[in-house]
């Protein structure tokens, strides 16, 4: 199967976190920071996202294996092209917050997945970098509410 590969992104955002936590977690509302992404909840601790234009795209179905909030959700994606762990953190810092993302993949596709995952990774880490950024700006302007999951 080879070696897992790793994405991560990063984002200080002036909310409390709190507030960044609970839009985080608020599955349906994905489609307005995610890039091209759109999810549910899909169950107790299931998650189900889709990302890209139909028909061109994928599902991402997740489990939550660790909720802490306001400081952490970790999630298992057990998808038939996402698989492995990913993590989203979330710290206080002086005036809000500072949101980690980070991702440990197992790539699709064999041999062909690891010769495209340069560029994968370099698509990937500008979406999520531009989805947080968008998340920071939805957040400090109040954008967030409570959740539980």
């Amino acid at each position: 199967m080879g070696r897992p590969v790793y994405l991560a992104a990063a984002v200080q955002v002036a909310a409390p976190p709190e507030r960044v936590f609970a839009l985080i977690t608020d599955w349906p509302r994905h489609r307005e920071w995610m890039t091209l992404t759109t999810a549910r909840q899909a169950g107790p601790g299931a998650i189900e996202a889709y990302t890209g234009v139909r028909p061109f795209g994928f599902l991402d179905t997740m489990t939550i294996t660790h909720w802490q909030p306001p400081a952490l959700v970790r999630v298992e994606h057990t998808g038939r092209v996402v698989r492995g762990r990913g993590a989203i953190r979330v710290r206080p810092r002086a005036g809000g917050s500072r949101v980690i993302w980070a991702e440990e993949l197992w790539l699709p596709f064999g041999p062909l997945g690891r010769a495209v995952w340069p560029i994968v990774r370099l698509v990937g880490a500008a979406f999520a970098c531009r989805s947080l950024r968008r998340l920071a700006v939805l957040a400090e302007r109040g954008g967030g509410r409570p959740s539980s999951t």
